[in-house]
């Protein structure tokens, strides 16, 4: 018969978890659930996902010693402590480590700071071949709060991140492998309709309403917004950056991405390739302005389009001048742009995260039509990038401040030129025809950009909620 697991009546152990390599502890079999100090107490996702987030001091002679720790809320249920005071407390399951042994214990979260050990080991945590003697102190062998010393300064995250996804098209393919690949990599994202977001201006701390109610501070935001929501969303997204969270694509660069000719102008002064562009106010300059784009065929391009809507090629000087001065007309904002013939209606969409290009794609053009975009019926192909294009793509997105773009390109004897950058780009065409899961490499570059909360942002938070 094997010797039995003994426990003194304090012992050290490790949560790892959660991220904590020692912290003493009290054995106490009268008590039947474990304790953990928490302070800042943050609760967030839905009743499915339900997510915790705390900080915790785990050596009560060093304040200073700070770790903010997450996970998935198991129970929440009324807890008596010595004293016969009862408390409602959030219970979370994690594993505990000693004496070469690990196990599953439930831990309930309450704060402690006045207490001599950071946790209490309840009766529940204590398996069958484990006994207590009263009368030893630390049987195990002992750890020691210098551990903590050891941790690497910018840890990854592990924690789950609570995320928003401004988006108004919450079931089409990119939204939902956005939240697929959030939850399968243990975050909480929350569909955000950019549209019913409103915001209080002014005051102590920026405030995002929504549906009635202030919404909770978010780790990050990925931004969806559509073309018709370009200018109110980007507020809002100015709103979210001023609380705090992260967002994958700055304002000022979807704005940028979305009005093609401060697009150009950007792109042009970084001496990046890309076709020639004409742009005018008056009626009188349409010749010219044709002339300059290289002569007919041309392209006329609503300055802000998406999916290829607003892009209209003409074939002749004659149908580009109707079309420039219908156009005109209408107090549209366009521009002229050189058709490249010898691109053959083809183009290379490159998805851009982080700086490095982790995808590409060659589109072209349905029969009848000189648009390659899919969703005009275009059909795609997985492409090998050469070094030109990848380091043009990258510029591309770099010069418009954008982490995640999609770069279309086009080839040329001139070499690669970008036709446009898209500061929302869609994951189904890139996904379903290389293969990779796009949507899980968005997040590991979130989760390098996001770092663990302070204890004076999670005062904030908890306040806040």
């Amino acid at each position: 018969m094997s010797n039995p697991f003994t426990l003194g009546w304090e012992e050290w152990l490790a949560l790892p978890g959660l991220g904590l390599p020692a912290i003493k502890a009290k054995v106490d079999t009268g008590a039947r659930t474990s304790a953990l100090h928490a302070q800042d107490i943050e609760i967030f996702g839905g009743t499915s996902n339900l997510q915790v987030r705390f900080l915790i001091q785990p050596d009560p002679d060093n304040p200073s010693l700070e770790l903010t720790c997450s996970a998935k809320v198991v129970d929440r249920r009324d807890v008596t402590s010595s004293n016969g005071e009862a408390e409602l407390r959030y219970v979370i399951q994690t594993e505990a480590e000693m004496g070469g042994r690990r196990w599953p214990i439930e831990i309930s979260l309450t704060n402690r700071e006045n207490m001599s050990y950071r946790m209490l080991l309840g009766r529940r945590a204590i398996e069958e071949d484990m006994i207590v003697d009263p009368n030893v102190s630390f049987a195990q062998a002992q750890l020691s709060f210098t551990a903590y010393d050891k941790l690497p300064r910018q840890r990854p995250v592990r924690r789950p991140l609570r995320i928003a996804l401004l988006t108004r098209e919450p079931n089409n393919y990119s939204s939902r492998r956005l939240v697929e690949a959030g939850e399968a990599r243990g975050h909480v994202v929350e569909l955000i309709d950019t549209s019913r977001c409103y915001m209080r201006i002014g005051g102590l701390s920026p405030e995002v309403h929504y549906d009635g109610r202030i919404l909770p501070y978010y780790d990050a935001v990925i931004p969806r917004i559509g073309a018709t929501m370009t200018s109110y969303g980007t507020a809002i997204l100015r709103q979210f950056a001023s609380t705090g969270a992260y967002c994958l694509n700055t304002p000022v660069g979807i704005n940028a991405s979305r009005d093609k000719l401060l697009a150009h102008q950007l792109l042009a002064r970084a001496n990046i390739g890309m076709p020639i562009t004409t742009f005018a106010n008056s009626p009188k300059d349409t010749k010219d302005l044709i002339e300059l784009a290289g002569g007919a065929p041309v392209v006329v391009k609503l300055l802000q389009s998406t999916q290829g809507r607003g892009v209209v090629l003409a074939e002749t000087r004659k149908a580009a001048e109707s079309l420039v001065d219908a156009f005109r007309g209408l107090d549209a904002n366009f521009l002229v742009q050189e058709f490249v013939g010898e691109a053959a209606g083809a183009d290379t969409r490159c998805f851009v995260i982080g700086g490095k290009v982790v995808g590409a794609i060659r589109r072209r053009a349905a029969e009848g039509e000189f648009r390659s975009n899919l969703h005009r019926g275009g059909t795609a192909e997985k492409v090998r990038l050469s070094k030109e294009e990848r380091a043009t793509a990258r510029r591309a997105a770099r010069t418009l401040d954008l982490a995640v773009a999609g770069v279309d390109i086009l080839q040329t004897s001139d070499g690669p030129k970008v036709l446009e950058v898209n500061s929302s780009p869609g994951l189904q065409g890139i996904e379903t025809t290389t293969g990779k899961d796009i949507a899980s490499l968005v997040y590991e570059f979130l989760e390098s950009k996001v770092r663990p909360l302070s204890k004076q942002r999670d005062t904030k938070v908890s306040a806040a909620v």
